[in-house]
């Protein structure tokens, strides 16, 4: 088990490597004035004296140097658009708390709902009328086929005029966490209904659902001990891929309803052309989307005994 979690680690480190290589390259692209408050009123011996000391006027490698000495030192650089001069790590570490309690707030409350709805679906196909793997389908495709921005916002018009919600958030009422919350959660509720279903209905018509039916087994109990408990470890895997489309949906969720956290900092970083506290922020998001995928694979590993973690087949 050390081994490999070893191994991908060294491979996660690597992948988050080429991904902030890749943005730090394009991002020196980017016009210059996103490195300047007053950029309009600034001359060109300003400017060319400003770049200098930034250390924009190296090379590329020596400026790329320069960043991951500062990442591993904890040193991210400064905003020079959001919040001059103030450190993006300080900035970043007041806003990450409140991003982090939504993220998992909804991921608790994808998992309370996706998976029952995924049980009721798959016990449903084996009824006459298939009533509840009807009307979870239904739910499931019009939430895979509606545009997510679509169903944000007829969540928030028609949910604020429920008693204590509102269409924007304030930290000190607990009423306003609901809105954001369950649509965040939204996605990943069908995510988890459609595979677990799939995998549970794949599980019951294996030959030892067959053989324990035959002997009398009762059905909840094959149900609970065999077929969910063997479809759930396949399931794992697509944790990485919740934490992702949280992070996703949170960039417009979180500009939606006025949420203070990353996600509509990246926005705003974005449309301000703070260049730096861009960097920083894509190299947060894709580091916990590396650690998302890690985490999924050693899950997986763990719950399910017969993967073997030295093999070359076993890894993702």
């Amino acid at each position: 088990m050390a081994k490999y979690i070893g191994k991908r680690l060294l491979r996660s480190l690597l992948t988050l490597f080429i991904i902030i290589t890749i943005v730090f390259s394009l991002l020196r692209l980017m016009p210059v004035e996103g490195y300047f408050q007053n950029f309009e009123k600034m001359s060109s011996t300003q400017i060319r004296v400003g770049l200098q000391q930034l250390g924009l006027t190296d090379p590329l490698p020596v400026q790329m140097a320069k960043f991951w000495k500062g990442v591993f030192q904890g040193d991210l650089g400064v905003s020079h658009k959001y919040r001059v001069g103030v450190s993006v790590l300080d900035i970043i570490g007041g806003k990450m708390p409140l991003s982090l309690s939504i993220g998992l707030c909804s991921l608790g409350i994808a998992l309370l709902l996706g998976l029952p709805l995924g049980i009721l679906m798959a016990r449903s196909t084996r009824t006459r009328w298939k009533i509840g793997d009807r009307l979870g389908t239904v739910f499931v495709v019009v939430i895979q086929a509606v545009p997510a921005a679509v169903y944000y916002l007829l969540i928030q018009f028609y949910g604020s005029r429920l008693p204590g919600a509102s269409m924007f958030f304030d930290a000190g009422r607990p009423a306003t966490w609901l809105l954001p919350i369950f649509s965040l959660a939204l996605g990943n509720i069908a995510y988890y209904a459609m595979w677990l279903r799939r995998y549970m209905v794949d599980e019951s018509n294996k030959d030892y659902v067959k053989l324990a039916r035959a002997k009398g087994v009762p059905t909840a109990e094959i149900s609970r001990k065999h077929i969910f408990r063997n479809a759930f470890v396949p399931l794992v895997q697509f944790i990485p891929t919740s934490v992702i489309l949280t992070l996703m949906g949170s960039l417009y969720v979180e500009s939606l309803y006025s949420i203070p956290g990353m996600g509509g900092l990246l926005v705003t970083a974005i449309q301000t052309q703070d260049n730096t506290l861009v960097q920083a922020l894509v190299l947060i998001y894709a580091a916990i989307s590396i650690l998302g995928l890690l985490v999924g694979d050693i899950l997986m590993a763990i719950l399910d005994p017969r993967i073997t973690l030295g093999q070359k087949e076993g890894g993702r």
